[in-house]
């Protein structure tokens, strides 16, 4: 079974949305993205996102996108993810996926990329530009199947009920539903029509739902828990890390992920 899988069917057991949090690999620092993931699994957190960095991430903003910068500015190559991957999954016990746009994917190789995923100790995939019309082209996800990986299905507001359709068709571990149309980044409202696209995802979708998109704070993770099985956090995490001391990261770190944790 998927790491995905046995996770999900903890969360549902203990009657707790599940928490997925995000961290960009190389920012502030490798080092730092290996303690501040182990951080967040010891703080509670079910699943993390480490997210390749790209110098054109179009689905993320501001806050993503400078770490990212300042991630290459530093010298990060995608080896680099796979070195971080391996470590952490031998040291926490929280199912890890990587986040990358398909370009990351293309270059590196689909199949290498893919082949060495597995060997990362990596269970998932998100790539967010990777439409379903392209795989008969890249196979890029008969090359995760292959390996035992889950290409995770991402869908938004605009999505069609064809598209929707569609993805629930291939769809595994869970469905990533951004909270709203355009790009990533911390928000102190969430869209009015929030729970309404997420009664429509759940027609087609028989797996469970994960959120993220703009959302930064306990109160919106208490809204959405009612409709998702799964909170993503990832802008919010990476504008604490920037606003703290460095010496003081891993505690603000703690103690941010601890208060997302919340009962349905």
């Amino acid at each position: 079974m998927n790491p995905i899988d046995k996770k999900l069917e903890e969360i549902k057991k203990r009657g707790t949305v599940g928490l997925m949090t995000h961290v960009v690999v190389g920012y502030p620092n490798l080092k730092m993205t290996v303690e501040i993931v182990k951080t967040m699994a010891k703080a509670g957190a079910d699943f993390v996102e480490l997210q390749i960095p790209f110098s054109d991430p179009l689905a993320d903003g501001p806050t993503i996108m400078k770490a990212c910068e300042k991630s290459l500015e530093q010298g990060t190559k995608v080896s680099d993810a796979f070195i971080v991957a391996k470590k952490l999954s031998r040291e926490v016990s929280v199912p890890l996926l990587f986040m990358a746009y398909f370009n990351t994917v293309f270059v590196y190789g689909v199949e290498k990329f893919c082949t060495e995923a597995k060997v990362a100790g990596i269970s998932g995939l998100i790539v967010p530009d990777m439409p379903l019309e392209e795989e008969s082209r890249e196979h890029l996800e008969g090359y995760a199947k292959k390996n035992g990986l889950y290409l995770l299905s991402v869908v938004a507001p605009v999505s069609t009920k064809d598209r929707l359709q569609k993805n629930a068709l291939v769809a595994r571990g869970f469905v990533y539903c951004s909270a709203r149309q355009g790009i990533t980044g911390a928000k102190k409202s969430l869209d009015p029509n929030l729970t309404k696209y997420l009664k429509t995802v759940r027609r087609f979708f028989k797996i469970p739902v994960a959120v993220g998109f703009g959302i930064s704070r306990r109160e919106q993770v208490d809204v959405i828990a009612a409709y998702a099985d799964v909170v993503v956090v990832g802008s919010a995490i990476i504008d604490l890390i920037h606003k703290s001391d460095s010496k003081k990261v891993l505690t603000n770190v703690e103690h941010f992920v601890r208060e997302l944790c919340v009962k349905k």
